[in-house]
């Protein structure tokens, strides 16, 4: 009884280590780990991994462009695409999106989704995460060719990044 109860306790201690080593406060440069508790519908600017400033939402997550969205505030990401490349949206009793540092209030939008959501745009264009990106600061979506067209992130200047 005591060697099970033994072997259970190291499990559990195994266990209790794994998970607090899988979590992380490391913040994406540019960004203070106190910062990643904002809203997800406050955009601030941070360095991304290479791309240099890039657009990334209140959790320091980085924020995409859909090429075929055409720069005119409509998004055509429906379906299979809005759950792969979910859309920032607002919750319901926020009318506007937040700006953080870095970032232009001039240039934050919102657009009507078919489904009477929100959207948050940025110079016009529509707002997306990519599912695939699980930290704050990646960018494994940048100059993706999925589901018909380019995915790229968006620079504070509202232009896409290259």
């Amino acid at each position: 009884m005591r060697r099970r109860l033994g072997a259970l306790a190291i499990g559990l201690t195994s266990a209790a280590v794994l998970v607090g080593c899988g979590t992380s406060t490391a913040a994406p440069p540019g960004l203070s780990p106190a910062s990643l508790h904002g809203p997800t519908y406050r955009i601030d600017a941070a360095s991304v991994g290479g791309l240099g400033t890039v657009l990334v939402d209140g959790k320091g997550f980085t924020l995409y462009l859909f090429v075929p969205d055409h720069h005119a505030s409509h998004s055509r990401c429906r379906g299979i695409c809005a759950f792969e490349w979910p859309p920032l949206l607002l919750p319901k009793g926020v009318s506007e999106p937040l700006a953080g540092p870095g970032v232009k209030t001039s240039l934050l939008g919102t657009t009507r989704r078919a489904d009477g959501s929100r959207q948050v745009t940025y110079a016009g264009w529509p707002l997306y995460r990519w599912f695939n990106d699980t930290a704050p600061g990646e960018a494994t979506g940048e100059n993706l060719n999925n589901l018909g067209g380019l995915w790229l992130a968006i620079s504070p200047r509202g232009q896409p990044v290259h």
